[in-house]
């Protein structure tokens, strides 16, 4: 059941659901949530049944904002506190020492806690409902089954869950890819997973380098953000370069059925079954298209999807990082 999430009723509806140790489909700016009361293991254990997601794989809590931080986490270090306020709300989650007896379900049974400020107004709204309730926060994975590609609209999670979840429409994400997840846990900034938020205003904001998870001389394979295939559609696909996409065209010829292609750079194809869109030139544009396009191609039957290999420069590390993973995943 889709309720428009704008609507105080839905609101209202949403927290009962919540109260009631139910799921709930959550728009954020960056994708879609399966949410659930943080607190409530019970619930929490459903969103990981129902993703079919490794019960030791944590979730991310959303909070209504920086108070409810201290309800979560045992400690918060300077650099990430500066981040926080910098931020927060928007596309940031940060992994912080957990406080003992809280959330361990959607801790996934770890001692640390990833917590994000959503700036979705929908998603600010029933945070704010929640806490007036006594929910302090909601763990809220991306709304999809575990590995497959993410939602970005409120009808990709009623496709995904049918109609007995109730799904806030929110409208499309605005932002189209995960948060950038930074580990505060090791004494210094770790970049688990890239987002729109850029490293160098990371670090500016930190006040020292922000580190690499390969870097780590003991990384956390169960962190948020670190599986190396994820966001796979049901197509098989491969990053290529546009000369390399070129060749492969010529190649086929006419004969290109259940192929897509999203590139870049301008190309001709002979065939009229080909599925060929273009790459917007912007990376945070690609990043608002990228989900919902995977999943197009999926429902136009494409079993090849071809892309072209994302620019180097730092802004498109978003986009590319999900793009190498579902590649993984082929």
């Amino acid at each position: 059941m889709v309720l428009d999430g704008t609507q105080a009723q839905a609101i209202e509806r949403a927290v009962e659901r919540l109260t009631a140790g139910q799921l709930l489909g959550l728009p954020t700016e960056t994708v879609y949530g399966l949410a659930a009361d943080a607190g409530n293991d019970a619930a929490v254990r459903a969103i990981f049944a129902a993703k079919g997601r490794p019960a030791d794989h944590p979730l991310i809590v959303h909070v209504a904002g920086p108070a409810a931080v201290a309800d979560f986490a045992a400690a918060v270090p300077d650099f990430a506190q500066r981040l926080i306020d910098a931020f927060w709300p928007g596309p940031l989650t940060l992994i912080l020492p957990r406080r003992e007896g809280v959330a361990s379900a959607a801790a996934g049974g770890h001692a640390t806690i990833g917590l994000r400020c959503p700036a979705h107004p929908v998603a600010r709204a029933l945070l704010a409902a929640c806490a007036a309730r006594g929910i302090a926060g909601l763990a809220a994975p991306s709304a999809n089954r575990f590995g497959r590609v993410s939602p970005t609209t409120a009808a990709h999670v009623a496709a995904e869950f049918g109609d007995d979840l109730l799904v806030l429409d929110g409208g499309p994400c605005t932002v189209g890819i995960e948060s950038t997840i930074v580990d505060c846990t090791r004494g210094a900034p770790v970049l688990l997973r890239p987002g729109q938020l850029g490293r160098a205003d990371i670090e500016r904001v930190a006040g020292r380098p922000l580190l690499s998870k390969e870097e780590l001389l003991t990384p956390d394979p169960q962190a948020p953000g670190t599986l190396l295939a994820h966001y796979a559609p049901r197509a098989r696909l491969r990053l290529m370069d546009a000369r390399e996409l070129r060749a492969a065209l010529r190649v086929l010829g006419a004969d290109a059925r259940h192929i897509a292609v999203w590139t870049r750079a301008p190309l001709h194809s002979d065939s009229r079954q080909l599925l060929l869109r273009r790459m917007p030139e912007s990376a945070d544009a690609a990043a608002r298209e990228l989900f919902a396009l995977l999943r197009d191609f999926d429902a136009a039957g494409a079993r090849l999807i071809w892309v072209e290999t994302p620019p180097a420069d730092p802004a498109w590390d978003g986009v590319r990082d999900r793009l190498q993973r579902a590649a993984a995943s082929g």
